[in-house]
């Protein structure tokens, strides 16, 4: 994998520079790790300790630090940003730094929760709700597989969907979801979710991670006859946690209450609101039924 970097990783080495330092400790991977860099009057030089690797000129460096909404992979030809158009939704989708794991904009909207957290952090914040997360456990939503990954490292397998080529792109060109590719007890599906499940088998699964997109995105993602399918692959005595936004804006209230209230209809018991993940819980209660 090239070397990833943003703002948040460039900006200390030019701070370092101005200081007449020649070489600094820096990330090549978004914070996962620290190399050792040379700082030259030509610019940043990746991988000393091998004498080469990837290089960013002080021009380019200044162009990453002044941009904090973008990622970028230095490949021989300069810096590229992370981004692409997706064919299939006609959105654009874009990995976006954080002092923490990176997340993704889709059409201009970040799919994790950035504010007072970081996304790595959100992602362990649902997974909680669910624990012990263990058995087999659906993702409906695969993104950049934070989910996946996290649930992956208790659960017995993980089944993630992702109904965007252009969203498993992204994930594979981040240093976080290298894990998603790795992990032999995550198996991936393409395609949309409202379809795939309707082939999974009755009681399959323990637990189900529903972090859809927001509505506007994705509305068959919270209709009743979604939730319907979820019930039905839910094994008795699983639990469900869905995501749906911030519970305290006007948006978020409304949409809790009618995602509460449909997921009723499709047979779920012990509906619960769970704030601090942003989210609900849910149970499939062993002999009921919608």
């Amino acid at each position: 994998m090239p070397v990833v970097v943003s703002y948040a990783q460039i900006e200390p080495l030019l701070r370092a520079r101005q200081a007449g330092s020649t070489t600094a400790a820096t990330s090549p991977d978004l914070g996962l790790t620290t190399t050792e860099v040379a700082l030259t009057p030509a610019g940043i030089s990746y991988g000393i300790s091998s004498g080469g690797g990837a290089h960013l000129t002080w021009d380019e460096a200044e162009r990453i630090a002044g941009d904090h909404n973008k990622c970028f992979a230095i490949e021989a030809g300069g810096p590229r940003e992370i981004a692409i158009f997706s064919e299939h939704t006609h959105w654009r989708r874009g990995l976006m730094p954080t002092r923490g794991a990176p997340t993704m904009l889709v059409s201009g909207f970040p799919m994790h929760r950035i504010k007072d957290t970081d996304p790595w952090r959100d992602t362990l914040t649902k997974i909680q709700t669910l624990a012990p997360v263990v058995g087999r456990v659906l993702d409906t939503a695969t993104g950049l597989g934070y989910t996946a990954i996290a649930a992956a490292k208790t659960a017995e397998e993980v089944v993630t969907i992702e109904l965007d080529p252009a969203g498993l792109e992204i994930a594979r060109q981040n240093p976080w979801s290298r894990e998603l590719f790795e992990r032999p007890n995550i198996r991936q599906l393409s395609g949309d979710a409202t379809e795939l499940v309707i082939a999974l088998a009755d009681g399959a699964f323990t637990r189900i991670l529903h972090d859809p997109p927001m509505m506007r995105l994705a509305g068959d993602l919270y209709s009743t006859a979604f939730y319907r399918q979820l019930w039905r692959v839910l094994r008795p005595g699983g639990r469900l946690f869905h995501y749906i936004g911030d519970p305290d804006s006007p948006s978020g209230k409304r949409t809790t209450a009618g995602v509460m209230r449909r997921l009723r209809e499709a047979g779920f018991s012990r509906v619960t609101p769970r704030p601090e993940a942003f989210g609900v819980t849910a149970a499939r209660e062993r002999g009921g039924g919608p």
